[in-house]
């Protein structure tokens, strides 16, 4: 190999590799977001730390919180009668043995016997059929009671999705009426009939509901774990942006305060919490959750810019997208600012204006004078 192409090839590969940290300079600027402190307070950013963990697989089902059938029963006349006093309505609670009403028998008497009405177990008054003055039969329902002290939670689950779930499969549920309150449980039965309309099989939980929060007939989403994989990198499935074909996630800067990178990943399963990344991401990166959707919309007069960053950041000035500035960029700069100072090109100082001014007076002085000098001449010739 000849000298001359010694000497070319570094120079093509310092080229490329300037050119490529240019570039990524470039991509920089493009990406990252940066805010100033109130800004972020506004946004209510919050992050969280990227890390492996264990990955729960989950089938998602929607259902009902539903009385349990062992926890209803009612209240009835052992005779017909009279009601003569009522000492509960709907929505009271009972213990169990508690008086609920007095009836007046229909038999003959001085004054007629009185018959107590008892509750036969604790729980929740339900409905009332009955009112002061009503003639009984025996075969009236004339209280209904519910002990609600546990309830189920059953979950329509989708067919397809039904093989997956075995009995023992623990669950969270969440119930929209409570807000983000979450109860776990395991499956402790399936239902008797699958649901033709809907194509699912009812899943059976049991849930303690010692607070009384939880009333049958309240909406209920269930992630019933079906599988675990330990060593995931997995990050809250707030913190994911974008549309379906790009996936991104904001990370904060490395060494840039309130400065986050919006950076492509690709995803793999998905569960009620958290969403697998396959590749983008790596652990001890800090990606964004609480406000990583507001993030999307911030534009470049929410903060500095890049290059202000970088200059607080590094001490020194960069290039408007970031980038180092080169020797001969930086030469260009300071002979930018020196003219700006008034100072020629060979320096001056202070006294490079009127040195300036004095140059040009000069020149036009000298013009003139050779004019004059070339006229005088001519005349001169001519006599």
């Amino acid at each position: 190999m000849t000298r001359s192409k010694l000497i070319i090839l570094p120079l093509v590969s310092f080229g490329i590799t300037t050119f490529a940290a240019d570039k990524i300079e470039v991509d920089r600027a493009a990406t990252t977001v940066i805010l100033d402190k109130t800004a972020v307070q506004n946004l209510r950013i919050e992050a969280e730390m990227v890390e492996e963990r264990t990955f729960e697989s989950t089938v998602f089902a929607i259902g009902r919180i539903e009385e349990m059938a062992r926890a209803r029963s009612v209240v009835s006349s052992r005779a017909a009668g009279k009601v003569i006093e009522l000492k509960v309505g709907e929505g009271d609670y009972v213990e169990a043995g508690q008086v609920v009403a007095r009836l007046e028998a229909r038999v003959y008497g001085n004054p007629p016997p009185k018959i107590e009405l008892k509750a036969l177990q604790s729980g929740v008054v339900t409905d009332v059929h009955a009112h002061l003055g009503e003639p009984v039969e025996p075969d009236e329902d004339l209280f209904v009671l519910s002990n609600r002290e546990k309830v189920w939670a059953v979950a329509k689950i989708p067919e397809v999705e039904a093989g997956e779930v075995k009995i023992g499969s623990k669950a969270r549920i969440r119930i929209p009426a409570l807000g983000e309150q979450e109860f776990e449980t395991t499956l402790t039965r399936f239902g008797v009939d699958a649901d033709r309309e809907s194509g699912a099989v009812e899943g059976i939980f049991e849930l303690d509901n010692d607070s009384d929060l939880l009333q049958p007939g309240m909406r209920a989403e269930f992630s019933i774990i079906t599988s675990t994989r330990d060593f995931v990198m997995a990050v809250p499935k707030e913190a994911i942006q974008g549309d379906p074909t790009k996936r991104v996630v904001f990370v904060k800067d490395f060494e840039l305060p309130y400065a986050f990178v919006r950076s492509p990943v690709v995803l793999g399963e998905t569960n009620d919490h958290y969403v697998e990344v396959i590749s983008g991401l790596f652990p001890g990166d800090e990606v964004v959750t609480t406000g990583s959707y507001s993030l999307g919309f911030a534009g470049s007069g929410s903060g500095m810019s890049l290059k202000e960053a970088l200059d607080a950041a590094h001490g020194h000035e960069h290039n408007e997208d970031g980038s180092e500035l080169t020797p001969a960029q930086k030469a260009a700069k300071e002979k930018e600012a020196a003219l700006a100072r008034g100072e020629g090109a060979g320096g001056g100082g202070k006294f490079g204006m009127p040195l300036l001014i004095w140059a040009i007076v000069s020149t036009l002085l000298c013009v003139v004078f050779g004019q004059m000098l070339m006229a005088t001449r001519k005349q001169l010739k001519k006599a």
